[in-house]
């Protein structure tokens, strides 16, 4: 058994990517993003008719963003100091929902912000690679923390003993998102969050 385990999503819980895609896409597409809206298939729009934007438009989109625009992203506030205090104590690995073809440009762009941890890409639910994290690393405890609920629901029915914190670190998204059924609580700030971890820490393995 080692060190406790740290697993985190990086946008819009490390860095922050809402704003930074509704520029782009305004700018470039005319389109806008509603950050009101409860699904991201919904949420993009187009600015002459507010119409919805077909949902095999939207990856694209998603996949031009990254392959140009990630500069544009922002360390989320607290993140970076919280980090570091857990990372005193526990393992920490950054798992975030892009392709594999960015892991070289998404490393860069963390350790611009002095963020230098293990990083894994990941596409679909994330309850089957943080499973596997954890059956390779066995640590004494486990958190997990993402903005989506699907993925709180993947890592509960796939790794139901680590625990699941929902973040939103976009503030006008997150007054408008529930927390996450599958998720063990909702904290929006990394100055709670870090407290939060640190305590579940303590606790050992999470109760199915």
């Amino acid at each position: 058994m080692s060190r406790p385990l740290l697993i985190s999503d990086c946008d819009e819980v490390l860095l922050h990517m809402l704003r930074h895609f509704a520029d782009w896409i305004g700018d470039a597409h005319g389109f806008s993003l509603a950050l009101d809206a409860t699904s991201f298939r919904d949420a993009v729009r187009d600015k002459a008719t507010g119409a919805p934007v077909a949902e095999e438009r939207i990856w694209p989109l998603l996949d031009g963003f990254f392959d140009s625009e990630m500069h544009r992203q922002n360390v989320v506030p607290g993140a970076i100091e919280a980090l570091a205090t857990i990372g005193e104590v526990a393992d920490i690995v950054i798992l975030t929902n892009i392709g594999d073809e960015y892991h070289g440009s998404r490393v860069a762009q963390l350790e611009a912000f002095d963020i230098r941890h293990r990083v894994l890409c990941n596409r679909g639910g994330k309850g089957r690679p943080v499973l596997e994290l954890v059956e390779e690393m066995q640590p004494s405890a486990t958190v997990f923390v993402d903005d989506l609920a699907i993925h709180h629901e993947s890592v509960a029915k796939h790794a139901p003993d680590v625990w699941r914190l929902h973040m939103i670190a976009e503030p006008d998204a997150a007054i408008h998102m529930p927390p996450a059924p599958h998720a063990h609580a909702r904290i929006d700030e990394w100055s709670e969050a870090q407290d939060w971890i640190m305590a579940r820490f303590g606790e050992g393995r999470a109760e199915a």
